[in-house]
């Protein structure tokens, strides 16, 4: 479960949003939908206990650490960093104990799941947009959080990944996970997700995305 009460973010003073007062079900699946610069990221952080809000809580029925996985935008990797696509999907292994022989067997499935396979040793700064996107979506797969943070996911994929992110999105609500993902992309979040966290004019409304995101000639939110 994801809690908010009155829960207030953005800059010392300049709250994005009156106080936003929210439960999210646990095995949600939940779109934050709104134009550029609404708090939709900033959001995220606070859940995720990356930033601070400026009044109110945020809480989850699952410890942050252990509990939690979040994918920021791919903007803020950098992409210097001396590391293969491998060493970086491998990441989501990062404080659990598993064999040698079990992370070699769900790393290569999880290569193969996002179309990764043999391109294993290629560095960061080598890859396309969409090859960093579907590896760090790999990376957030072997996680196995109960709870999901996913900021603009389907950033820089083409068709195919696309495709592949909504069919783990979807395999991941199957499984009772609980996921609140960023999107611009307004069929898609009609189509894919039950419910939407609008916000619009400076206020938030929560709702069924189909009622809350009515189409329009241009599809999509700035």
């Amino acid at each position: 479960m994801i809690r908010c009460q009155a829960l207030s973010w953005g800059a010392p003073g300049q709250p994005l949003t009156p106080p936003l007062n929210l439960r999210l079900d646990s095995g949600s699946l939940t779109a934050i939908v709104g134009p550029n610069g609404c708090g939709k990221s900033s959001l995220l952080k606070v859940i995720a206990g990356l930033q601070k809000p400026l009044s109110g809580k945020a809480s989850l029925s699952v410890p942050r650490q252990s509990g939690l996985s979040f994918l920021p935008q791919q903007q803020h990797l950098d992409r210097q960093f001396p590391i293969n696509l491998q060493e970086l999907v491998a990441a989501g292994f990062w404080g659990r104990r598993l064999s040698r022989r079990l992370r070699t067997q769900r790393l290569a499935a999880a290569l193969e799941d996002w179309h990764l396979s043999g391109l294993e040793k290629r560095p960061l700064m080598a890859l396309s947009g969409g090859e960093l996107q579907r590896a760090l979506l790999a990376r957030l797969s072997l996680a196995d959080a109960p709870v999901l943070l996913l900021d603009e996911p389907d950033a820089a994929l083409d068709e195919l990944g696309q495709s592949l992110l909504w069919q783990h999105l979807q395999a991941w609500h199957s499984q009772g996970r609980t996921l609140l993902v960023v999107c611009h992309d307004l069929p898609a979040v009609r189509q894919h997700i039950p419910q939407t966290l609008l916000f619009k004019s400076g206020d938030c409304m929560f709702g069924a995305s189909t009622e809350l995101l009515q189409p329009t000639p241009d599809a999509r939110v700035a």
